[in-house]
């Protein structure tokens, strides 16, 4: 599938905000007057961005606000409902914590657990996909989860909570890309099977179905080579995890250089495991086409 900027901008960027809103809604972080103005504005910052970022990929941007009415049967639709509803709950925390000097908890711990259902909403947008086998498996949510649990620990200044979330990550990491290289096969889908015409015998591609490109071509096939793929899965876990467990691991607990240094490397890693998670994803109907 294509990697577009702007839904890999989207998910790391959303995911990231509302990771650390979990952690500023649990309490486990208690920022009190200009600091919590910082603090919540770093949080809420990221997740509306993140969300931002997502209309870009519309044709018309000024159509996002239907997304929110299909939210009985869509994922997405349940997403940006959750992620409103998480900005408006957690607003009176962090109102509370800026101007009162002391956490709304009873309101707190409810954003927190919203906070995280909004990045499964997320990640199950991808995961519900059957016509993209490397993404239909229950490891992406874990991912996503484990994305936005290692970037709010990392911003919340817990150096020994994100050195473990960051050795979780890796491992997540790699089990995601050696399992998904194997979705497709695993799937039984073929091109026997995308065309219909299985039951006569092999099939092979002799022309294109139609002369010139279209929006299927265009946006679900994409193809990346494997030693540019290998190259890019070591730059994700590198950065994403074992570096900002290094920089977390000597750091001093609550460095501002630290964190700043650590998430820096974090959301270098993040962004191309994200690419790959795009580029990567072998869409059933490159069979038609012969791209698989």
């Amino acid at each position: 599938m294509h990697p577009a900027p702007s839904v890999i901008a989207f998910t790391v960027l959303s995911g990231l905000g509302f990771g650390f809103l979990a952690f500023l809604g649990a309490g486990l972080v208690v920022p009190t007057g200009w600091a919590a103005f910082w603090v919540w504005g770093l949080g809420y910052g990221f997740a509306v961005v993140g969300l931002l970022a997502s209309t870009f990929h519309l044709g018309n941007p000024k159509n996002a606000i239907r997304a929110f009415s299909q939210w009985r049967t869509s994922w997405l639709s349940r997403e940006g409902v959750f992620a409103v509803v998480t900005l408006l709950v957690l607003a009176p925390v962090a109102l509370f914590e800026i101007f009162g000097g002391f956490p709304l908890a009873s309101l707190g711990w409810p954003g927190a657990l919203l906070s995280l259902v909004t990045v499964f909403c997320t990640s199950m947008i991808y995961a519900q996909l059957k016509t993209v086998p490397r993404w239909n498996q229950w490891l992406t949510p874990v991912m996503f989860m484990t994305f936005a649990l290692t970037g709010g620990a990392i911003l919340s200044g817990f150096n020994v909570l994100s050195i473990l979330l960051c050795v979780v990550l890796t491992a997540v990491l790699v089990a995601i890309f050696n399992t998904g290289d194997k979705r497709l096969a695993e799937s039984g889908s073929t091109m026997e099977t995308a065309t219909g015409l299985g039951k006569i015998g092999k099939v092979r591609l002799y022309e294109a179905p139609h002369t010139g490109t279209n929006y299927l071509m265009d946006e679900m096939i994409y193809v990346v080579g494997r030693r540019h793929a290998r190259k890019l899965r070591v730059i994700a876990v590198a950065f994403a995890a074992i570096l900002p467990a290094l920089v977390m691991l000597i750091a001093p607990e609550g460095s501002l250089l630290g964190i700043a240094l650590a998430l820096i490397f974090h959301l270098t890693g993040a962004a191309a495991a994200r690419w790959l998670f795009f580029a990567e994803a072998e869409h059933v109907v490159g069979l038609y086409y012969g791209a698989r």
